[in-house]
């Protein structure tokens, strides 16, 4: 299983497929701050939409300045507001998994909707093992969201999507201390402010414990992930 991070290898895909990202028109799905799309514009992107439903991501969305050809909407996966064939590639970037699970499959069937024929669906799911889910566990167990994740991918496979790429890789996440930790994990779901503030000091020790260090003194975490690519039949 090899070492890379979540934007590289989504980049290095993309690359590989028929067409790349150039001139292609984009969509983000769960796009936080929305920049990765900025980046996929700068990686020759026609345009990008990220679309977001928590409101800290969307505050800082809309604290950066503009950017050409991006935008950043407020919606949800499985009631996408934009229009059929509104997008040639589409990116769930560790964002599926955040979907309600009863919605995950509406959420690929809005995805199939918005794609143009032949269209791509890239999605990067962390899974469901390693040292940072371990620590992040005690705060939101997503255990079974990842599993269901992966489910519900599984079975798009011939139901409107052909599998064109799949691979497991090991994930290197980096921090510079704990905050940092909290302010990932908060960011993306407010609920967990609460359980910060139950088991701080455990929490704590369980960050100490399970990181490792780089050169440079940062807090290094595995995360095994996968990525998978699919086309719009």
């Amino acid at each position: 299983m090899r070492r890379i991070s979540n934007y590289r290898i989504l980049l290095e895909t993309l690359a590989a497929q028929p067409g790349g990202l150039a001139g292609r028109r984009v969509v983000d799905v769960g796009c936080g701050d929305g920049r990765l799309a900025r980046s996929l514009v700068e990686q020759g992107a026609a345009s990008a939409i990220g679309i977001e439903c928590s409101p800290r991501q969307l505050a800082k969305a809309r604290a950066l300045p503009p950017a050409a050809a991006v935008t950043v909407i407020e919606g949800v996966a499985e009631a996408m507001p934009l229009p059929d064939g509104a997008a040639d590639v589409m990116v769930f970037f560790n964002s599926l998994h955040h979907v309600p699970p009863a919605a995950m499959a509406t959420a690929l069937r809005e995805a199939a909707r918005v794609l143009v024929p032949g269209g791509l669906l890239c999605v990067c799911e962390p899974l469901a093992a390693g040292p940072f889910f371990e620590l992040c566990r005690s705060v939101d167990d997503e255990g079974e969201v990842r599993r269901l994740a992966q489910e519900a991918l599984r079975d798009v496979i011939g139901h409107g999507f052909a599998l064109e790429h799949d691979e497991t890789y090991c994930r290197p996440i980096v921090m510079a201390d704990f905050e940092t930790f909290r302010e990932r994990l908060v960011s993306a779901n407010a609920e967990r402010d609460a359980a910060f503030a139950r088991q701080d000091a455990d929490l704590r020790a369980a960050f100490a414990r399970l990181a490792g260090r780089d050169a440079d003194g940062a807090y290094t975490f595995d995360q095994p992930a996968r990525i998978m690519v699919v086309r719009r039949a």
